[in-house]
């Protein structure tokens, strides 16, 4: 990918090096969202169908819980935030120097993703918000609760920011097998996406639909909403392509993320087998399927999974 000597973005907050610990606010009920919807013009879920997801109190939808075995109610309810089957160690910190390599990059894609996300909400009439990104080291309290470096990138809605311990990208790359720059870049336009949901009233209505869901509908619908993050994952793709960003072999490299990341591919993985009830981010020919319909298209109104099968 190429992204050297490009504009950074401003929405940047380097936290790392600073000791995290102890719950932090925002895990009371109620909806803490703000507007309930009324946004753009981006596919966005219906409220019938019976289907939903299983994101919590507060719909932190991170791209790598599911890598990590761990519940997101548990975690931003004080539990434990363990399963049984996990296996995943902490991520192994990287040198500074590349470290700081990597935050420059993440402040790129980030830029990336203003550009066109910007766009896309004024060619709609409507005014993009972008997310804060915090770059953290081991801990961080967040207006969700406390998290660690295990959680992986996540988008808090209480505060409207993404975090990501840059470390994560190591084990991205060692543990789960998914190399390379265009790879890590997924990740982040995967987490800015749901910052789109958030904005366009899929998280606030999905919030408020749970609540009469059993947890296997709530599952069904947590993957319509993690593969419509795919989706515009690839529309980020698309838009990074006609930036004259994208080198041969990186499209391979965010298709192979997406498949090693697959709920079908990691439970296998951890316990041999899959539970297709439980999956709630999609099966890894899924999530290839979408966020490659994202990037071939270019065209939001091709990332409407919660219209028909997916």
């Amino acid at each position: 990918m190429k992204w050297q000597g490009r504009e950074r973005s401003s929405n940047i907050e380097d936290q790392r090096g600073q000791t995290g610990g102890g719950l932090g606010g925002g895990l009371g009920g109620g909806n803490p969202f703000g507007r309930g919807g009324g946004g753009m013009r981006l596919p966005t879920g219906r409220s019938g169908g019976g289907i939903g997801g299983l994101i919590g109190i507060v719909v932190v939808v991170g791209l790598i819980w599911a890598l990590t075995g761990q519940n997101p109610i548990d975690i931003l309810t004080g539990g434990s935030g363990t399963s049984s089957s996990a296996t995943s160690s902490p991520a192994r910190p990287l040198p500074q120097a590349g470290q700081d390599e990597l935050a420059d990059f993440v402040g790129v894609v980030i830029k990336e993703t203003e550009d066109l996300w910007g766009a896309q909400f004024k060619a709609a009439g409507q005014v993009y918000t972008p997310p804060k990104v915090v770059l953290f080291t081991d801990s961080v309290n967040t207006a969700c609760g406390a998290a660690d470096s295990s959680t992986g990138p996540f988008y808090c809605p209480n505060d409207k920011k993404v975090y990501i311990d840059l470390a994560f990208y190591d084990q991205l790359r060692t543990e789960f097998g998914a190399p390379g720059d265009f790879a890590q870049a997924y990740v982040l336009a995967h987490e800015v996406g749901h910052a789109v949901q958030d904005q366009t009233g899929v998280l606030p209505k999905f919030n408020q639909l749970r609540q009469s869901m059993s947890t296997e509908e709530s599952n069904a619908y947590s993957v319509r909403i993690e593969l419509q993050a795919d989706c515009y994952a690839g529309i980020w793709a698309n838009y990074a392509g006609q930036e004259n960003l994208v080198e041969q072999g990186d499209f391979e490299e965010a298709l192979n993320a997406a498949d090693q990341i697959g709920d079908d591919t990691l439970q296998k993985k951890m316990q041999g087998f899959a539970v297709p009830k439980t999956f709630n981010h999609g099966t890894s020919a899924q999530r290839q399927t979408w966020f490659a319909r994202g990037y071939k298209s270019g065209d939001v109104n091709q990332c409407d999974t919660f219209s028909g099968n997916v």
